[in-house]
């Protein structure tokens, strides 16, 4: 029995690993991905019989892949209406799939998890869709798995997928790599995706769980896939840089009962040296590489951060300058609005108040919690603490999350505690 369990539990573990080069090996084979998810799907059901019995093979990602692409084969044989072409067809493909399971680990098996990924990202689908279906294709997770990170529901989540693989099979979206000229908007695409999984990760829009670290897990494992199947593009390495930089301060953003720690409030210890030292080395590849994107502008933010060894040594004037970088490269609101924080740092509170009171009329920051907050702390900063607790209040009453409206509301109370 334990034995068996045993094996179970490394179906699991290896599908998890796995899934995206297995789905994308088979979609290779059919140019479907829902086909080849359905496929793959097959594979891990007779993984899950078969080891318990059998043992765990040596190679089990190369038994899983090729055990789909049997499976492919078979159902292609089936569709087939005319001997002669059943004939060649089946000996082709038999030739692809060999009884040797190491050779189902081939190099073609990345070009194909390149498509895969291209694919899942492809900008005709939303960037929630994009998401759910690059969790569930290239992280393995299951439907259930992937509502709870989102926190919705199964048959939302269920749904959302259904109908992204059905907009790509009527789109008859290629499985190939995007030609010259579309590759920079399917790159940003695909990007996009892997920094939305990250941020709802870090900073959760909702619930009452301010992170949730299997989310930022599976985007830094995303991105350093993305890392080894485009070394040569900047700005793969630049989100790389940023995610692992970013992430390295998760051990320290929660204090014992889940509540948040501010960053000047961080134990900086507890940082982790060794994703700071990766986010810096992938920094100095992505700026060899080429001019700096806006993913590469946001990790030398976050690298000023890493590199300080205290709040008082950040180097403010630096981060305000990248701000403005990025300001200019990808007009924001949001990204005004971290630039009036930094220059606030950088000169003062009444600057970066003067600086966040334009963003006022903004119409896509009026849901927006964090401008209300920023001016809220700005506020009190300068004393006017009457003006500060209302911003709080206000900030508090527009927060998703529960960890985020408790800290806000605390700090309204501490605002109306003082004099202005």
């Amino acid at each position: 029995m334990a034995e068996t369990e045993a094996a179970r539990r490394t179906v699991e573990t290896v599908w998890r690993m796995e899934s995206g080069r297995v789905v994308a090996g088979i979609a290779g084979l059919v140019h479907d991905v829902g086909l080849a998810e359905e496929l793959a799907q097959d594979a891990l059901v007779a993984a899950l019989e078969q080891w318990p019995r059998d043992g765990v093979p040596a190679n089990p990602g190369a038994w899983l892949t090729t055990v789909g692409k049997r499976r492919a084969i078979d159902l292609i044989r089936r569709q087939q209406t005319q001997q002669r072409t059943l004939t060649e067809l089946g000996r082709d493909l038999d030739e692809q799939v060999t009884v040797d399971f190491d050779a189902a680990v081939e190099e073609r098996i990345d070009d194909d998890l390149l498509r895969l990924i291209f694919v899942a990202c492809h900008p005709i689908l939303s960037p929630i869709a994009r998401a759910a279906l690059t969790l569930r294709l290239l992280g393995g997770l299951t439907v259930g798995e992937i509502a709870r990170a989102f926190l919705t529901s199964e048959s939302t989540i269920g749904q959302r997928i259904t109908r992204a693989k059905q907009t790509l099979a009527t789109a008859h979206i290629p499985f190939e790599v995007p030609t010259a000229s579309e590759r920079a908007e399917r790159v940003d695409s695909v990007l996009e995706v892997i920094y939305l999984i990250f941020n709802e990760g870090y900073a959760a829009t909702a619930g009452d769980d301010w992170m949730r670290p299997e989310l930022t897990r599976e985007a830094l494992r995303l991105a350093r896939v993305l890392q080894g199947l485009m070394p040569d593009e900047a700005e793969v390495h630049g989100l790389a840089a940023l995610l692992q930089v970013q992430a390295s301060r998760i051990p320290a953003r929660t204090g014992p009962d889940g509540e948040p720690v501010l960053l000047d409030d961080q134990d900086r210890a507890r940082w982790d040296r060794l994703l700071i030292s990766r986010g810096l080395a992938a920094l100095d590849r992505a700026r060899t590489l080429g001019d700096p994107g806006p993913y590469t502008l946001q990790a030398e933010i976050a690298a000023c951060h890493a590199r300080a060894r205290t709040p008082a040594e950040t180097d403010w004037p630096r981060i305000a300058a990248r701000y403005a970088d990025l300001v200019a490269l990808v007009p924001s609101p949001v990204i005004e609005l971290n630039r009036a924080v930094a220059v606030a740092r950088a000169d003062g509170p009444a600057a970066g108040l003067a600086l966040a009171r334009e963003l006022a009329d903004e119409p896509s920051l009026e849901h927006y919690h964090l401008l209300p907050s920023v001016l809220g702390d700005l506020l009190a900063r300068l004393g006017r603490h009457d003006e500060a607790r209302a911003e709080f209040e206000r900030a508090a009453g527009l927060a998703g999350n529960g960890r985020d409206r408790k800290l806000l509301l605390d700090r309204a109370a501490e605002s109306s505690q003082k004099k202005s």
